[in-house]
């Protein structure tokens, strides 16, 4: 994947913690106008990287939902990601060494403050509007904060703070990897082999993504073959998943992401949760999935019941919460006719 990378001497975290030389990978399409407010950001979920095309091409170009002949397209990549911007496998330049699981804890609030920091860096002065969903759609609500600086939000398949059933599913994946042979001391040794407990972590994470039904049509009860072991075809595919991941993807990057998603509460130091809502003013268009486990619908009709400007749009699947990324036709259709309604009248001239 070819991207650019912005350094930024230092980098003030939640927590208190300072990184620096702190590298962010992003990759952007189209041309900033005049204004500098052409701009949408796509921000990306857990394990997907700055390359929209990769993940999403049905939305991006000429006379899509991210229409790259009027918009500038920005994506970055978050914090304690492997794809470029500081992570855990980021060199710590005090010590010469990989931080590991010494990377402090990001949360979603300090990626996009840091990507606050990039689109500042590129000269914009205002944001049409970011769009994402699942940790992407933890990011857009957390843009909404930064007020005249974002006029409109798309946030897909999430809800306004993460729930104990979703830091449930985080905990369970966490502790498929610390109870993998190549986790030492509270950290994720790539020396010892590829992480077998990253691979079960996926196996986890991809039956909250999908649905029974999902399931049910895809796999039903067929059995295959392989290497002279017969199994059912869903047991193939998720360890197909698993070693997938493990191939692309890093521990200890895996375990801070998914950190970084259960700190997601956009009403932490600010106050009561339902108020915060009520304060978000942008013009909103809300998605949710019909068939999402993981993040619920009633989680969206809530964002859309106290956010007084929104839009409420169902999306509907057989696959689960990863509809957003599988049901891509019709997420364009949606996305491009609200923005086209909503956003170019007043952002484009």
């Amino acid at each position: 994947m070819t991207h650019s990378v912005a350094i930024f001497p230092e980098f003030f975290l939640e927590s208190g913690s300072i990184l620096k030389n702190v590298p962010v990978a992003y990759k952007t399409w189209g041309k900033l106008n005049i204004a500098a407010n052409n701009v949408i950001v796509v921000c990306h979920s857990l394990t997907s990287n700055c390359d929209v095309e990769d993940w999403w091409s049905p939305l991006i170009g000429p006379g899509k939902a991210l229409d790259t002949d009027q918009y500038f397209v920005v994506c970055a990549n978050a914090m304690g990601s492997p794809y470029g911007t500081a992570s855990p496998i980021t060199v710590d330049p005090l010590t010469g060494l990989q931080y590991g699981i010494k990377f402090p804890i990001p949360t979603i609030r300090d990626t996009v403050n840091l990507h606050k920091k990039l689109l500042d860096e590129l000269g914009v002065q205002k944001i049409a509007f970011p769009i994402g969903g699942s940790m992407g759609g933890m990011q857009v609500l957390e843009w909404a904060f930064h007020e005249d600086f974002v006029f409109a939000l798309v946030p897909i398949g999430v809800g306004g703070r993460h729930s104990p059933w979703c830091i449930g599913w985080s905990e369970t994946q966490r502790q498929a990897i610390y109870r993998d042979p190549a986790w030492e001391y509270g950290n994720y040794l790539p020396e010892k082999g590829p992480s077998d407990g990253l691979a079960i972590a996926r196996m986890i994470a991809m039956m909250s993504y999908r649905s029974y039904g999902s399931f049910d049509e895809k796999f039903g009860r067929n059995v295959k073959t392989e290497n002279k072991k017969t199994s059912f075809s869903v047991e193939s595919y998720l360890r197909h998943q698993g070693q997938k991941l493990v191939h692309r993807f890093d521990a200890n990057c895996y375990v801070r992401l998914t950190e970084s998603m259960d700190t997601h509460d956009i009403s932490r130091s600010r106050g009561e949760y339902f108020q915060i809502l009520s304060e978000i003013k942008q013009p909103s268009l809300i998605i949710g999935i019909d068939t999402d486990i993981l993040y619920p619908l009633e989680e969206q009709r809530e964002l859309s019941s106290y956010m007084p400007n929104s839009i409420f749009e169902v999306l509907k699947s057989d696959h689960g919460h990863d509809g957003f990324l599988i049901e891509t036709d019709t997420v364009n259709r949606i996305v491009a006719a609200w923005r086209k309604t909503v956003v170019d009248p007043i952002l484009v001239n």
